[in-house]
């Protein structure tokens, strides 16, 4: 049964001081709901992930608890394309390839408790033992969280790694932990064939889905003593199955999950995270959001479960009692699927996180959609959006229920909160959206934290801010002197440290970095861990992100420039879809080099745009010119001055994804990967625009 929780009294503050003040520190904080002590547990009894699963089936039981589409068929479009070969045009066939899907299908609260089971039952029955650990490697779905959910309720460790991660870091994140099984989708199992040969710990491989024949085949050769088996299979073998598991329950410092992280710097680092840590989280999201939600709440997830934003969404969310739909990115609105709606107009959800290229992505989509509607439309819709932000009185919902009613259909129609996380979202992102669709409220933290540092409650909504301590952790900031983020400052500013129930207990086989001082410091100073970020407290004790220190870069006139926060910026110009800002000791001014929005550069150069893809638009001449002048727009309408400013962009067509080496499998960009791809080009720049070699 769903229930209401009490509404919370903060005072007015989002944080309070609850240490003294020392030297080179700003006085330790943490949330005004945890004065008298960090949350640590949502419920009494609650103490395990496992724990969070048995209380949902008791306490919500036939409520749906999560829904899911099947693949009917996938539709062949032939596009004709025109491009310029030598001078010419010339007209190419493509084939465009849609998912036509069913509508949602659901399980309850107590049948997830069932199917849970019968699949633990059965990779018990296949040798897997509390001390093994179980690798997933899969897309987000269903499956992922039946598979995850079974290894709690057997006491196993899970090994996470993304879907979209490359061989080398594949085989790192299953050979460092010595995983016994893997869990991964039929369409990933030719990468996992790869790398099967140089992983001698594995001995069980359970997938889902239809795979290709040749493609088991290969691994069967490849290794005789691997067992492969469907998801399906293990469990119906499961509901058959008389093993007890009962005494296979996890206790609170037991390792839940070993969190593979994208790696900017090197191998993917495994973040230890221990059951007592995540449910930590979840009380957290608990005192924060509880009170919010409603009995007919939904949300819909299409993040990858291997990044902890999601994970924890999920987790949080399920102990909330609130229906869960399942989609891809790939098929989230209706120019996407075929014969069918999108999955957010089939889902309808009234919760929805995402991280800012989403929301970039959608802001751009519906400039777009204005740009092409007429003068008369545009003028109406830019006027409203005015007149919105202006707060007249009874306006808004008018404008809602009018104006910005076709954008609220678009997903799903009832959309009333929703949540940015694992990078800093624009301002601009941020004003425009909550303007014209629903308010979004940033978040804050790390796989390191669960997910956890900082969140922005509705009852504190303001733009550019990262929210409020969750009562979980907290926070202090200490001096970064040689970049003036100074304690003493009439803002407090400095690096952030956080501590707390929700902080892990260090990286997995990682002696050198769980003993280095500048990510953990020891316990007599406090064990408090290095975030690495700049942050500084406001007036209301909410939390402002700059920038990280790695990224602060000290210009030739002495300034320091914040590449991220730059990038943040920059990135609202609608004529930008990618961008990476780069700097060094040696420049006055920043440049960048830049993936454009298609639609919107073609826009910008008009008839001269004829005919072209995007690789020859980045070549048309003018284009960067137009390019450079939409940023610095963008920039200076956000407040950047001088030294901030961009002096140059390099244009470039190139696909930004983890295969290509210019981003992680979370789509944090690969800095030195990007300047030595585009040294020549960034090094022309510097001295066109700067004169500097």
């Amino acid at each position: 049964m769903f229930a209401t929780r009490q509404k919370p009294d903060y005072g007015g503050l989002g944080s309070i001081e609850v240490g003294p003040r020392v030297p080179g520190e700003a006085p330790v904080r943490r949330s005004t709901l945890a004065k008298n002590g960090l949350a640590t547990t949502p419920v009494e009894g609650v103490n395990t992930v496992y724990d969070v699963l048995r209380y949902v089936a008791r306490t919500y039981g036939n409520k749906p608890a999560l829904g899911w589409r099947d693949v009917v068929d996938i539709v062949e479009e032939q596009k004709q394309v025109t491009k310029l070969v030598d001078g010419k045009e010339v007209s190419q066939t493509t084939t465009w390839k849609y998912f036509q899907l069913s509508g949602y299908t659901y399980i309850s609260f107590a049948e997830l408790y069932t199917i849970v089971h019968d699949i633990a039952r059965g990779l018990a029955d296949l040798g897997l033992q509390r001390s093994d650990i179980l690798n997933i490697f899969a897309a987000t779905s269903q499956h992922w969280q039946f598979v995850q959910h079974a290894c709690m309720a057997l006491g196993m460790t899970v090994a996470t790694a993304y879907s979209t991660l490359g061989e080398a870091g594949l085989t790192h994140s299953l050979n460092e932990p010595e995983v016994a099984a893997v869990f991964t989708d039929a369409d990933l199992l030719d990468i996992f064939a790869r790398v099967l040969p140089n992983t001698p710990s594995v001995r069980l491989v359970v997938y889902s889905g239809e795979a290709a024949p040749a493609v088991l085949d290969k691994i069967r050769q490849t290794r005789h003593d691997v067992r492969i088996v469907t998801l399906d299979e293990v469990r119906e073998a499961g509901r058959h199955s008389q093993t007890k598991i009962e005494h296979r329950a996890p206790q609170a410092d037991d390792v839940a999950l070993i969190m593979y992280t994208s790696g900017t710097t090197g191998p993917p680092k495994g973040v230890v995270l221990k059951h007592s840590n995540l449910v930590s989280a979840v009380a957290g999201v608990d005192l924060i959001l509880g009170h919010h939600m409603e009995p007919d709440d939904t949300m819909l997830h299409y993040l990858p479960l291997a990044h902890v934003l999601e994970y924890l969404v999920e987790l949080s969310f399920m102990f909330l009692g609130i229906t869960a739909g399942f989609g891809r990115v790939k098929t989230l609105t209706d120019a996407s699927v075929r014969n069918c709606k999108g999955d957010l107009a089939e889902f309808r959800p009234s919760l929805l996180a995402a991280v800012p290229a989403v929301w970039e992505t959608i802001r751009k989509g519906i400039l777009d959609q204005v740009n092409k509607a007429g003068t008369f439309k545009k003028t109406v819709f830019n006027t409203s959006v005015r007149a919105k932000r202006a707060s007249i009185p009874g306006i808004s919902q008018l404008l809602d229920n009018t104006v910005f009613k076709v954008v609220k259909e678009k997903t799903g129609g009832r959309l009333r909160m929703t949540m940015s996380g694992g990078a800093a979202l624009s301002k601009v992102t941020q004003e425009f959206l909550s303007t014209t669709l629903v308010d979004i409220l940033q978040g804050y933290g790390m796989t390191e934290s669960c997910g956890m540092c900082a969140f922005l409650p509705p009852e504190f909504f303001q733009l550019g801010v990262a929210g409020a301590p969750v009562p979980c952790v907290e926070i202090k900031l200490i001096d970064v002197p040689d970049a003036g983020y100074l304690s003493t400052n009439p803002l407090p500013q400095g690096e952030i440290l956080i501590r707390g129930p929700v902080v892990t207990s260090g990286y997995y086989k990682r002696p050198d970095l769980n003993n280095d001082p500048t990510i953990f410091d020891p316990p007599e100073k406090g064990g408090w861990l290095h975030t690495g970020d700049i942050g500084q407290w406001n007036k209301d004790g909410t939390l402002s992100l700059i920038d990280r220190v790695k990224n602060l870069v000290k210009l030739q006139n002495g300034e320091y420039v914040a590449l991220e926060q730059l990038e943040a910026i920059y990135r609202s110009a609608p004529v930008s879809a990618t961008i990476a800002v780069i700097a060094n000791g040696g420049v006055r001014q920043p440049i960048a080099v830049v993936v454009p929005h298609e639609a919107h550069l073609r826009a910008a150069l008009g008839l001269s745009a004829n005919g072209k893809d995007l690789r020859e638009l980045c070549a048309t001449p003018g284009a960067a010119e137009v390019v450079l002048a939409e940023c610095n727009r963008a920039g200076k309408a956000q407040g950047l001055k001088g030294a901030e400013m961009l002096s140059a962009v390099v244009l470039t067509a190139d696909e930004w994804t983890p295969e290509s080496g210019l981003v992680t499998a979370a789509m944090k960009l690969q800095r030195r990967h990007i300047e030595a791809r585009y040294a020549e080009e960034i090094k022309a720049a510097f001295k066109s625009s700067q004169g500097i070699d």
